[in-house]
């Protein structure tokens, strides 16, 4: 079963438990990939699907900032609930001493020598490491890497 079927395997369950909450989640997450797929006329992959839930969930996080320096807790606990809904679809996270060694690597494959060549070494790192590994984090890590 692809993430997809999954997903809509999920909405049926959260519909049949009468969770509004989880089935209005699983909703926006099944409509983003449906547009997805109608504007590019393509059914799409397990890896665009998680192209689409980092992107909500980057989305999800700015909205819980403005949210709570507004004062509005209430609406940014519904996007942490929503989070916690897409987290679910996720794969499994590297931990940080797998992504280190992982920025290491790229550095001695693209040759890279200051941080001018930090663009070189995102450009290897992010097909390699998208959807199990936070790239703001990869990005620190390479120019810490590079600044040594």
């Amino acid at each position: 079963m692809n993430l997809r079927q999954q997903i809509t395997e999920d909405m049926k369950v959260a519909m049949r438990a009468k969770d509004a909450a989880r089935l209005s989640a699983i909703r926006l997450l099944l409509a983003a990939i449906k547009q997805r797929e109608v504007d590019e006329r393509i059914e799409l992959s397990d890896a665009d699907v998680v192209t689409i839930i980092e992107k909500m969930n980057k989305q999800r996080r700015d909205s819980i900032s403005q949210y709570e320096a507004a004062g509005r807790q209430d609406l940014a606990d519904v996007e942490k609930f929503e989070m916690s809904v897409l987290a679910g679809y996720m794969p499994q996270q590297m931990s940080e001493a797998e992504v280190l060694a992982a920025v290491i690597e790229a550095i001695a494959a693209v040759g890279a020598s200051g941080t001018q060549d930090m663009g070189k070494v995102m450009a290897y790192l992010k097909p390699r490491l998208a959807g199990v590994a936070d790239m703001g984090k990869v990005s620190a890590l390479i120019k810490v890497q590079l600044s040594s």
